[in-house]
């Protein structure tokens, strides 16, 4: 005996209906994070635009290329102080595929990393299709970089530490053209972004010190993967 025909109907609706509930809440969500984004942005003085399609493609590593990210949206951009002095900064959602899977917070140096670094958490599933070399464990993270030599010449004990106190919520940190950034859940609030931007301002002292002559430290060296650090 065949289903009757209004069973389907019934079952179509409350799947229509469930669809757009979530459609609603997702939509509630995002314009809650709009909203918060832009006033924090107007606190801080800084500027705030929805959608910026070109932003994200200054970059192509980390968690931008992990999640294939397409535009930034709910973008905050300013500068902050550091140690060795005032950094521009960016502050943006990822959107991929309809979806926003991650904040991304950069700091801009003044001057060119030579190498892409990449430094992913051991519990991220990082692995991508154009992933760079895996250089071995470093601290609490794995890096990855598209040039071994040059990126040995950059990491160092001052770095991996910084990266390691970034905390379990950033799922990769990475350095890329003149920026450092990094990546947290689309969840986070302005009190958490605050704190990475300072986080990630330490980290850019430390690859980019004013004074030339603070450039230098212990070099980390790599391990065989699956070793001990």
């Amino acid at each position: 005996m065949g289903i009757p025909a209004w069973v389907w109907f019934v079952i179509a609706a409350i799947a229509l209906v469930v669809g757009l509930v979530l459609l609603a809440a997702d939509r509630t969500r995002e314009g809650s994070r709009n909203r918060e984004r832009m006033r924090w942005a107007d606190l801080r003085g800084w500027q705030f635009v929805e959608e910026d399609e070109r932003l994200a493609q200054q970059w192509a590593g980390g968690a931008i290329g992990y999640f294939g990210a397409e535009a930034a949206v709910n973008v905050v951009a300013g500068s902050t102080f550091t140690s060795d002095g005032r950094r521009p900064v960016f502050v943006f959602d990822i959107e991929a595929e309809g979806q926003i899977p991650a904040v991304v917070v950069a700091v801009r140096c003044n001057r060119v990393h030579p190498v892409l670094v990449e430094l992913w958490l051991a519990s991220v599933p990082f692995q991508r299709a154009d992933m760079p070399e895996l250089l071995g464990p470093v601290g609490q993270r794995y890096a990855f970089a598209n040039d071994p030599e040059g990126a040995r010449r950059v990491i160092t004990q001052e770095l991996v530490d910084a990266a390691d106190a970034l905390g379990g919520d950033v799922g990769v940190a990475w350095l890329e053209n003149e920026w450092v950034l990094a990546s947290v859940a689309p969840q986070a609030g302005p009190s958490r972004l605050e704190r990475l931007l300072r986080d990630l301002g330490e980290i850019a002292d430390i690859v980019d010190p004013f004074d030339d002559e603070a450039v230098g430290g212990r070099h980390w060296q790599p391990e065989t993967p699956g070793t001990a650090q």
